[in-house]
């Protein structure tokens, strides 16, 4: 099945239109997100699916993220469940390229976006492997390691190691906020 998509004039053009689901980190999500919408993490989707079907009933869904991966994963994931959906191209990067406002919540800090914990836990690994195997050559399989996910990561435009970040606490959703955001779309 093809994931929809539209570019962020058309979306801005059409908002009041949308329920717009933001698939990011909490952490991402308080960095800045298209105004209105509902932060779902991509892996509580599948909790949500009840909600977003009501959702999606009362009208259509847009979902966002950084760049557009992983709204088009969600979208995907949404299909198969008989949820329409269209994914937002660019995501909230070309959102905001494209010069339309970003809402962060007051008082939130603002989090890392998931590529750059990416870089910084691959480089950090990287650098860890290269130093210890000065003095324990074995340890320099660590950046060989690394340096094979990358690449594979690359290539299958998957990345595992976004998926064991997106586990620490500071990436994840307090359930009451998760649950605040099913009742918010689910309309209960």
């Amino acid at each position: 099945m093809t994931t929809l998509t539209t570019d962020p004039a058309r979306a801005a053009q059409r908002l009041t239109r949308y329920t717009v689901v933001d698939v990011r980190t909490p952490g991402e999500f308080a960095s800045g997100h298209v105004p209105g919408a509902h932060n779902v993490p991509l892996d509580h989707l599948h909790t949500a699916l009840p909600a977003l079907k009501v959702a999606a009933a009362r009208g259509e869904l847009l979902v966002v993220c950084a760049s557009g991966n992983r709204s088009a994963t969600a979208c995907t994931e949404l299909a198969g469940a008989d949820i329409p959906a269209t994914s937002l191209e660019g995501g909230t990067t070309a959102w905001a390229d494209g010069g339309h406002p970003l809402d962060r919540p007051a008082g939130a800090r603002a989090g890392w976006a998931m590529e750059r914990q990416v870089r910084l836990a691959a480089g950090s690994l990287v650098v860890l492997g290269l130093a210890v195997g000065t003095r324990f050559r074995a340890a320099r399989w660590i950046s060989a390691a690394v340096g094979s996910g990358l690449v594979f990561s690359a290539v299958t435009d998957t990345c595992g190691m976004a998926a064991a970040l997106s586990k620490l606490p500071h990436n994840r959703p307090r359930p009451a906020d998760l649950d605040a955001t099913l009742v918010a779309l689910g309309g209960s």
